[in-house]
């Protein structure tokens, strides 16, 4: 698989992450990625909590550089459309965006499709998307997956935690080996987003 975003961020074997989400009364919501030890924060998410801007999410290393840059396309053509669309842009060091992928989810309940996403621009598949999500993100039971059903990524949850815990503030996410993981996160922060937890506001 190619880097979507960055190579930097494509591991040589399959890496497990832990995720912990941010309170909204600290510093605006959000979560944090790290190592499978819990020891080095990789990511950061910065829910709309933060920076004030509803339907807009930043993807940080674990320095606080932003990576990536996600937006919802809103306003009336929205509101006519089957889709929700969500667009992830890459940033580079002279703070320039380029569109990374696109989102879209249902917008209505008569739309009985997946979630699905599209790298961009124009390296579509010919069924119009690259990935899509399968399982449900609020039970912390769902996949990335290729168009061939190829699994790229899980979120899944221990369930030893969960019984400590009764609560889905911490979680794990395996990302398979050559995949990007600022791809990843930032689908991920999507759907926190779209499930209204620690991104929304």
């Amino acid at each position: 698989m190619m880097p979507i975003i960055s190579k930097l961020y494509c591991s040589s074997s399959q890496t497990v992450f832990g995720v912990r989400r941010r309170p909204h009364v600290v510093n605006g919501g959000g979560f944090v990625v790290t190592d499978c030890n819990g020891q080095r924060v990789v990511f950061k998410v910065d829910g709309c909590g933060i920076h004030g801007t509803k339907g807009q999410l930043i993807l940080r290393d674990g320095e606080g550089d932003a990576l990536l840059l996600i937006r919802r396309k809103g306003g009336m053509v929205e509101a006519l459309s089957i889709y929700k669309k969500w667009k992830g842009y890459s940033l580079d060091y002279e703070g320039s965006q380029n569109l990374v992928f696109c989102l879209k989810e249902p917008n209505s309940c008569l739309v009985r499709s997946n979630i699905r996403i599209s790298i961009e621009p124009n390296a579509t598949s010919n069924k119009g998307w690259n990935f899509e999500i399968k399982g449900y993100f609020p039970d912390r039971n769902c996949s990335i997956v290729d168009i061939r059903g190829n699994i790229i990524a899980e979120v899944g949850v221990n369930k030893e935690v969960e019984k400590l815990m009764e609560s889905k503030d911490l979680y794990h996410v395996v990302v398979k080996a050559g995949v990007d993981q600022v791809f990843v996160f930032g689908v991920i922060a999507i759907l926190d987003y779209i499930y209204g937890e620690s991104t929304y506001c």
